[in-house]
């Protein structure tokens, strides 16, 4: 039987992929400490596939299913505790939107953004 096929009386419903891909990217985001997406490093196996610099890949077969997430990071985060979350939030939102059980979830960091939005320090005018 394949797992991504799931088949009632009333018929088949076929999870794909890019699906499974939206919902871990989106509770990643939700993660605190988490600054956005990232797009993945190049590898062999992604130069043949169109969706190679996706923040998000998804391994889908019979015997399991493998999230890997690229992540940037907000500066001061502590990387373990977040990788950790994220991959808690991910691995929760997977398996009960999709009802898949999940066997693993690779937290890629590949950067960290530095907060731009506070102005450097002034001196005071007397």
């Amino acid at each position: 039987m394949d797992d991504k096929r799931y088949t009632t009386p009333e018929g088949r419903c076929i999870i794909s992929e890019e699906v499974i891909a939206t919902i871990a990217g989106t509770a990643a985001l939700e993660v605190p400490g988490v600054a956005g997406l990232a797009s993945r490093l190049p590898d062999i196996r992604n130069l043949v596939t169109a969706n190679g610099s996706k923040a998000v890949g998804v391994i889908n077969n019979e015997n399991e299913t493998i999230v890997d997430v690229y992540v940037n990071l907000k500066a001061g985060m502590r990387i373990p505790d977040v990788a950790g979350a994220v991959q808690r939030q991910v691995k929760t939102a997977v398996q009960s939107m999709t009802g898949k059980p999940v066997t693993k979830i690779n937290v890629h960091v590949v950067g960290i953004v530095l907060d731009e939005k506070e102005p450097a320090a002034k001196t005071a005018e007397d």
